[in-house]
C-alpha cells in the first residue's frame, strides 16, 4: 500500500526537521519545503500530496495562511494543518477543511490529526 504523502512547510530548519521526523514516525512519507513559494512549486510538480502541514509565519511572497487559501483554490482535495507560535487562529478564520495548532504543538495531537485526515 502506498504511504500518504505529507508536505511539511517550515522556514526554520530545526523545526522543519522535527516536523518531518514526526510525520515519518507516524508512518507517512514527508516532503519538505522551506517556504510557501517552494511548497507551491512542489504541489504543481507532484500529484501524490494529500496533506500540507505548514507554519503560518514565513518569509516569501505568501505566509502559511495565504498558502492554505491557495491550496483550497487550486488543490481542493488536499487537507491542511496550520501552526503558529505567534498567532492564535479561531476556527471560523481558517480555510475550509483545515485545522490550527499553536506552537509548541502536541506531537500526539498532530499524529492523530494526520491519521484522521489520511483515513
Amino acid at each position: 500500500m502506498k504511504r500518504v504523502v505529507v508536505l511539511v512547510v517550515e522556514d526554520e530548519p530545526f523545526l522543519r526537521m522535527v516536523a518531518v521526523d514526526l510525520v515519518e514516525e507516524a508512518g507517512f512519507e514527508a516532503v519538505q519545503a522551506a517556504n510557501a513559494d517552494q511548497a507551491v512549486r512542489i504541489l504543481e510538480a507532484r500529484v501524490d500530496i494529500r496533506i500540507v502541514f505548514t507554519d503560518i509565519d514565513m518569509p516569501g511572497s505568501m505566509d502559511g495562511m495565504k498558502l492554505a487559501m491557495a491550496i483550497r483554490g487550486r488543490w481542493p482535495p488536499i487537507e491542511v494543518i496550520l501552526m503558529s507560535g505567534l498567532y492564535n487562529i479561531e476556527k471560523d478564520a481558517l480555510p475550509e477543511r483545515s485545522v490550527f495548532f499553536r506552537k509548541p504543538y502536541n506531537h500526539n495531537e498532530i499524529i492523530a490529526t494526520i491519521q484522521r485526515m489520511a483515513a
